[in-house]
């Protein structure tokens, strides 16, 4: 069985939902014949390489929200991903385009190691001090983490031009199946999961796609924390 999601290092809630469709991954009794691919979105793909801003700074923009709100949904993403095992730093942030990540990441499946550097792209954004944007010597630093050729990361990050379709392609694909945000897990073009739910949901959806080949069929849409083109969610809780 094969479960793909679409996602973007830029979006929390990818960063948390992944944690927990691997905790319901995990305690699947057929885990070792599921296939998980990752694949393309980009929420901001309209931005360009050098513009940087601060995470607070973006959402207030784009949810016309105050600084003070903000950062208490920051502090509310932190505690979520807390509750994930993950480290999340709630102030000083930056968010910018991640098109050549997406593009790294693809190179990375074909050597066998996107798992790794996507593990190593999300760390780096949501928990460690130094950007990741527009910095192409910290991108093949993680690279080479994730057990990567340095100067074949660099010849990536050096042409636009590749695994630029690939990138395109998935995010053409999503828009087929009806994703307006991520993360977007489809499992076995069968079934479909919006959003960072539970990983009860999760579990519920791999054992029903089990098997299973029917047209797409959203279990959840919209209920979830997601990010789309215009935004993050912001938790409540």
């Amino acid at each position: 069985m094969r479960v793909e999601i679409w996602s973007d290092i830029a979006c929390p809630w990818c960063y948390v939902g992944k944690a927990r469709f691997e905790k319901a991954l995990a305690a699947f009794p057929h885990r070792d014949e599921v296939e998980v691919v990752h694949r393309s979105f980009e929420l901001d793909p309209h931005r360009a390489k050098d513009d940087i801003q601060p995470v607070i700074t973006m959402l207030t923009g784009k949810y016309g929200m105050s600084e003070a709100q903000a950062q208490a949904g920051e502090d509310n993403l932190g505690r979520q991903a807390a509750a994930e095992g993950l480290e999340y730093r709630t102030r000083g942030r930056d968010h910018g385009n991640t098109f050549d990540m997406h593009r790294l990441l693809h190179f990375a499946k074909e050597q066998g190691k996107q798992e790794e550097l996507l593990d190593l792209l999300y760390r780096a954004n949501f928990a460690e001090e130094r950007s990741v944007f527009n910095d192409d010597e910290r991108l093949v630093e993680l690279a080479v983490a994730a057990g990567l050729d340095a100067d074949g990361a660099r010849k990536v990050l050096a042409d636009p031009s590749a695994y630029a379709d690939e990138v395109r392609a998935d995010e053409r694909e999503a828009a087929q199946l009806g994703a307006t945000g991520v993360p977007f897990f489809v499992i076995d073009r069968t079934y479909g999961v919006s959003g960072a739910q539970p990983a009860e949901v999760f579990t519920q959806a791999l054992t029903q796609a089990w098997g299973e080949r029917s047209p797409l069929t959203l279990l959840q849409d919209g209920d979830a924390d997601a990010c789309g083109p215009d935004g993050c969610a912001v938790p409540q809780r």
